[in-house]
C-alpha cells in the first residue's frame, strides 16, 4: 500500500470501529445458535426497535447493501411488477443490474437535486393507471429512495411525507436505502429522524458497512407482515448468514450509547471542514451535498495530478469534458487526515 497517498475514495476503506472489534473479541469463543436467532441479535433488534419507536418492527441482518436491496425489492414485488427510482439512484446506476437480474425492472424518473419528487411519482402512477395498454407493461409497485441520495443530498421531512402520502394513496410500497444513514441523521441540515423514517416507509435498512461495522445492514420492516416469509426469501437469495451473531453483535454495539450517532457526526464534521476549504480555494462542486460525500469538478489534467496524491472516486464526466471526482469522509477520518488533504488540494 502507498502510505504517502491520502485515502478519501469511500467510507468503507477502514475495518471497523474499535468498540465493535472489542465486542467481537470478547464474545469470540462463545457458542450461540445460528441464523440470527442468538441473544446478541435479539438485543440488537430490541435496541433498533427502541431507536425507531417501532415496537413491532421485523428486523433482519444482511451482509451488504446490494444484497439487501435485491432481496427486499424481490420480496416486496410480484413477478410482473417493477420499482420506481431516480435515474441517478443507486439501484439504477451502481448495482450492475442486480434488480433486473432478480426479475424486476427499475423504472427510472428524472430527479431534482438527486431526489424523486412526490409530483413525479404521482404522475408515474397515473400514467400506468390511465394507459389502455397497461396490461402489456411493467406495473410500478414500489418506490425506492435513499437517504442520503447517491449525490449526497438529503430528503427533508416534508419531502419524505409527501412521497409517503402519494405511495399510500396509491397502495404502493416505499423502501428507503440507508447505506449511509448515519451520515444523514448526523447532518445539521437534516430534519428527518429515524422514527420519522420508520413511520413513513414500509421498509428500510440501517447501513453498517459504510458506518463503522466490518459489514452488515439491518433491514427493518416497521410494521409486521409487509414481506411474508422474509427469512426464507433471504435464504433463497443466498443472503442468510449462518454466524448471524457476528452481525447482531455489531448492531448491538452501534446502537449502544448512541455510537451510530457519534460515528455520523465525526464524518460530517470532517466533511464540513473540507467543504469550507474547497469553497475558499475556489473549487467548483457538482452537487450541493451537506453530508459526507463531496463531489468536485476538475479538468482532466488537474484530476490526474491530484489523483497521484489523493485516492478519490471517479464519478462521471460533465458535458463539457471535465470530470467529477468524489471525496468521502468516514467514521475514522481524523483531523490530521483532513489537514493533509487540504494541504494537498492547495498544491
Amino acid at each position: 500500500m502507498d502510505h504517502e497517498k491520502l485515502f478519501f475514495a469511500s467510507d468503507y476503506m477502514e475495518g471497523a470501529h474499535p468498540e465493535i472489534l472489542r465486542r467481537l473479541m470478547e464474545t469470540n469463543l462463545e457458542k450461540t445458535p445460528g441464523y440470527g436467532t442468538d441473544a446478541y441479535s435479539e438485543a440488537a433488534r430490541a435496541r433498533i426497535r427502541a431507536a425507531c419507536r417501532a415496537p413491532e418492527a421485523e428486523i433482519h441482518f444482511l451482509v451488504g447493501g446490494t444484497q439487501a436491496n435485491a432481496t427486499v425489492i424481490d420480496a416486496m414485488l410480484r413477478p410482473w411488477q417493477g420499482v420506481v427510482a431516480a435515474r441517478t439512484g443507486h439501484i439504477s446506476v451502481h448495482e450492475a443490474g442486480a434488480i433486473e437480474f432478480g426479475g424486476h425492472k427499475v423504472l427510472t424518473l428524472e430527479p431534482e437535486d438527486g431526489k424523486l419528487t412526490a409530483a413525479r411519482v404521482r404522475r408515474c402512477f397515473a400514467a400506468w393507471r390511465d394507459d389502455a395498454n397497461r396490461d402489456h407493461m411493467v406495473m410500478p409497485a414500489l418506490v425506492y429512495i435513499s437517504q442520503p441520495t447517491e449525490c449526497g443530498t438529503l430528503y427533508s421531512l416534508g419531502e419524505l411525507e409527501a412521497i409517503s402520502d402519494v405511495c399510500r394513496a396509491a397502495g404502493i410500497g416505499l423502501y428507503l436505502d440507508g447505506a449511509r444513514l448515519a451520515y444523514a441523521l448526523a447532518c445539521p441540515q437534516n430534519d428527518a429522524t429515524l422514527p420519522d423514517i420508520a413511520r413513513l416507509c414500509d421498509a428500510f435498512y440501517i447501513g453498517g458497512t459504510k458506518c463503522g461495522a466490518l459489514f452488515g445492514e439491518a433491514v427493518v420492516f416497521p410494521r409486521p407482515g409487509v414481506a411474508p416469509h422474509f427469512f426464507t426469501v433471504v435464504k433463497q437469495h443466498g443472503a442468510l448468514l449462518a454466524k448471524g451473531r457476528v452481525a447482531g453483535i455489531q448492531f448491538d454495539a452501534l446502537f449502544t450509547d448512541d455510537l451510530y450517532g457519534a460515528i455520523g457526526r465525526t464524518a460530517i464534521e470532517a466533511a464540513d471542514r473540507i467543504r469550507a476549504a474547497l469553497h475558499q480555494m475556489g473549487y467548483a462542486l457538482a452537487f450541493d451535498s451537506p453530508t459526507n460525500q463531496i463531489f468536485i469538478i476538475l479538468d482532466k489534467e488537474r484530476a490526474a495530478a491530484l489523483s497521484r496524491k489523493i485516492e478519490m472516486s471517479f464519478w462521471e464526466y460533465t458535458d463539457d469534458g471535465r470530470v467529477i471526482m468524489r471525496i468521502a469522509t468516514s467514521w475514522a477520518t481524523t483531523r490530521e487526515d483532513v489537514d493533509a488533504l487540504i494541504e494537498a488540494l492547495k498544491d
